[in-house]
């Protein structure tokens, strides 16, 4: 019991430290300087802000490409923030998305921005714990994860939970920030303020942990040089614009990217693009 009441403790922190209830007014108002309609978007007008990872929407286009998804199946996101990845994935593989974050004011936003951009019939959002997901066994074809688990101490219990709801064979696509030594990492960055809620592991360690769960890996790919362009792009000295990843991250936005930029550029970090199969 005490262990339960501690991960609900680090799960209301990785709330709060997403948590903004002016995200959603932010993002629109970023629409409206931007020059854009509210009433008249595209999903592609949300691109600056809705790819809360690293690469942003190229990364999420080269993940979901990796996957080999098949029109009308059931795809999983497992921390899908204000719901980018999921509306990429119904838009271009016509595929049914459901989306699950541990944030209310994420998925509030998920919603009205897919309604926004028409794509409220093809998804689905919900609050929920990705310790304890609300699905059926065997329920879905394919499950992605960007950037997601470096919150997520317990390992065991979260790539166990996505193995209950896939299907034997379905894909699993996670890419995520891993530790390269036992070196201090400079913060904050923008999955956390402080070590108290960062939960890194190597790639050595990932391996077993997705094996134990019952997972084939197929496929590890190290992004780092593609990571460290694209920080560096987003650290540059101009000021930001009106649309993109300052509107989620905060008034600390610079401070977090330069951080992740000074932890790769030494070597205390890699972003790792892992492919595996349900077995």
């Amino acid at each position: 019991m005490h262990g339960n009441t501690g991960m609900k403790k680090i799960e209301t922190q990785v709330a709060d430290h997403y948590g903004d209830s002016e995200l959603l007014s932010r993002i629109l108002d970023g629409l409206e300087a931007s020059g854009l309609d509210r009433h008249n978007l595209q999903a592609a007008n949300l691109a600056p802000v809705e790819e809360f990872h690293t690469g942003g929407k190229v990364a999420t286009e080269y993940a979901v490409a990796k996957m080999s998804l098949k029109a009308n199946q059931h795809v999983l996101d497992v921390g899908c923030g204000i719901g980018g990845t999921v509306r990429h994935i119904a838009e271009h593989k016509a595929c049914q998305v459901t989306g699950i974050d541990l944030t209310p004011e994420y998925i509030s936003a998920a919603k009205e921005l897919s309604e926004l951009t028409g794509f409220d019939h093809r998804v689905k959002f919900q609050v929920a714990s990705a310790l304890d997901l609300p699905f059926q066994d065997m329920n879905f074809d394919a499950a992605i994860s960007l950037h997601v688990a470096m919150n997520i101490h317990d390992r065991v219990s979260l790539y166990t939970e996505i193995a209950r709801v896939l299907k034997s064979g379905a894909t699993f696509c996670l890419f995520d920030m891993m530790k390269k030594n036992s070196e201090a990492l400079k913060y904050p960055v923008p999955w956390s303020q402080s070590i108290e809620t960062s939960h890194l592991t190597t790639a050595d360690e990932m391996l077993v942990l997705l094996d134990n769960a019952g997972f084939y890996v197929d496929e590890v790919e190290d992004r780092t040089e593609f990571a460290l362009e694209f920080f560096k792009q987003n650290t540059s000295t101009a000021g930001p614009p009106p649309l993109g990843l300052h509107l989620v991250m905060g008034e600390s936005a610079a401070e977090k990217l330069q951080n992740t930029l000074w932890n790769l550029e030494n070597g205390r970090i890699a972003p790792v693009q892992m492919l595996a199969r349900r077995k």
